[in-house]
């Protein structure tokens, strides 16, 4: 299996770091009613809840990316490594949006739309 099919997986798996982020250490966390406990947090909580959310949204956007990509047998060392790329910018971001960063986060989450990009790119590129 290709590194490109292990970051999706690891994709795939951040945000739940997000949510364990905004729900770490709280003795009130109530478990029983996790979206509206969530929806009251504030500070890195809210930020942490809202970098999960995020980053469920921007993951069809990389799980297709990558699929087309390898499904037009483009380069795999360009695919791995834009991959990788998306990747390391969405710890990136979840790290700025924890650490309250916006400027850095959005720039952050534009590499790893550059990255999603670029995939597609490598596809179109590559005759099927």
């Amino acid at each position: 299996m290709s590194i490109a099919l292990w970051c999706i997986l690891v994709a795939s798996l951040l945000p739940i770091v997000g949510a364990a982020i905004a729900k770490w250490g709280f003795k009130d966390y109530d478990n029983a009613h996790p979206r509206a406990w969530l929806a009251q947090q504030t500070g890195f909580r809210a930020r942490a809840n809202a970098a999960q959310q995020n980053s469920y949204e921007g993951l069809p956007l990389f799980v297709g990316a990558v699929m087309v990509a390898s499904f037009t047998q483009g380069p795999l060392p360009v695919i791995d490594q834009l991959a990788v790329v998306y990747v390391m910018a969405r710890v990136a971001y979840i790290l700025c949006y924890v650490g309250n960063r916006p400027t850095l986060r959005s720039l952050v989450w534009g590499v790893g739309l550059a990255a999603c990009i670029g995939l597609f790119v490598v596809a179109a590129k590559t005759p099927v």
